[in-house]
């Protein structure tokens, strides 16, 4: 029957109780295909992690200025990671500056969540913010 439509016999479900078999143009079935993963591709988000640096003895007016830029972040739907780098003699005072951090994840609780508590790794503690889920 394929022959003569002049067209492929093309086995849509193999492992099917008798296999499914299509008589279409294969070079079209192929196409279309393509078509369909491209348009689902584009419509797909991905999501990103930004950063935002800042150091141990922040003001509070600087400190605003960042957490709005984490609320910009947010709302576009990325990930935020908050790092506090620390120099110098700033090292011996770590513990004492996770209260920064805490400030900023209280500042955005209202449309974030704590993914990653903070965390020291190396010269750096840093704290990773994810979008609130059922927004």
């Amino acid at each position: 029957m394929a022959k003569e439509a002049e067209l492929d016999l093309v086995k849509i479900a193999p492992n099917a109780k008798p296999p499914v078999c299509k008589i279409i143009d294969y070079g079209k079935y192929k196409y279309e295909q393509l078509r369909r993963e491209k348009e689902a591709k584009k419509k797909q988000k991905t999501i990103e992690l930004k950063e935002i640096r800042m150091t141990p003895n922040i003001e509070e007016n600087d400190l605003n200025t960042k957490v709005s830029a984490a609320r910009k972040f947010l709302e576009k739907g990325n990930k935020v990671k908050v790092t506090l780098r620390f120099r110098g003699r700033e090292m011996a005072h770590m513990n004492a500056s996770k209260h920064i951090l805490d400030e900023i994840a209280e500042k955005l609780s209202d449309i974030s969540v704590v993914e990653k508590p903070a965390k020291v790794e190396g010269r750096n503690m840093s704290l990773v913010l994810g979008v609130k889920s059922g927004k």
